[in-house]
């Protein structure tokens, strides 16, 4: 019998997703995005870079801005004002204590008690390589959910007005190939849908198909894979690292 998924905690506030590039959060876990703010839940978003290294024909002075200006739109449409940017360079990334300094940073700033990134390891599912930004910007998240409790870790935060937050009490993964925790797709998915849409520039270089088909088919498909562990409901799956 296939293992079930449990549904998402729901008894908090306040959640930051944090992740490498414009697109990963709609790639990702938008249609649970949705389902948060449409229940009175505040969602923030961290990018650690603008994306700019993405387009092959785009160079990076210009791509930057544009992925940018995509990124506000997509996170509107599933009801996210709050997106702030790193300006970690794109496609190297390096983990390390300025990454975590910088992710510790935006958690104290935002104070959530839900985090949320991306797949932090190697492969997805062990079939697809995964790319360094990801792994290296997961991995620092994990940390840096508790670096952020600790005035000990990087006490020049305190000292630039960010106090210790230990407020984080999950770290949610999506995109593991380990899920153990799932929200509902169903009110979601189409917005989530609109939100990758948006994507426009990106979308139009990674693919010959018409792009609302090639969104949809993406997102509606993991969605429905996953329902089969819940309860027979479209799902956005997550592996929930409880702090």
């Amino acid at each position: 019998m296939t293992d079930q998924l449990d549904p998402m905690p729901t008894d908090w506030q306040r959640a930051l997703a944090v992740v490498a590039h414009p697109d990963d959060l709609e790639y990702g876990c938008a249609a649970a995005v949705a389902a948060w703010t449409d229940a009175g839940r505040e969602v923030g978003y961290v990018l650690a870079t603008r994306g700019e290294a993405g387009i092959d024909t785009i160079e990076p002075a210009r791509c930057g801005p544009l992925r940018e200006k995509e990124q506000r739109a997509s996170a509107a449409v599933v009801g996210v004002s709050t997106v702030e940017f790193l300006d970690h360079r794109d496609g190297v990334i390096e983990y390390g204590t300025g990454l975590r300094r910088d992710i510790a940073a935006a958690i104290r700033k935002h104070r959530p008690e839900l985090v949320v990134t991306l797949n932090h390891r190697d492969t997805w599912g062990g079939v697809a390589w995964n790319t360094p930004d990801h792994v290296a910007v997961g991995r620092a998240v994990l940390d840096a959910a508790g670096d952020a409790g600790n005035r000990w870790i990087f006490p020049e935060l305190a000292e630039q007005g960010l106090q210790p937050w230990n407020g984080v009490r999950w770290v949610a993964v999506a995109g593991s190939s380990s899920p153990t925790h799932a929200v509902d797709a169903t009110e979601g998915l189409e917005r989530s849908v609109r939100s990758l849409l948006e994507h426009r520039s990106y979308i139009d270089v990674l693919t010959d198909e018409d792009p609302e088909t090639y969104c949809r088919d993406f997102l509606t498909g993991n969605a429905r894979s996953a329902a089969e562990r819940f309860g027979g409901r479209p799902a956005v799956t997550f592996e929930l690292f409880p702090r």
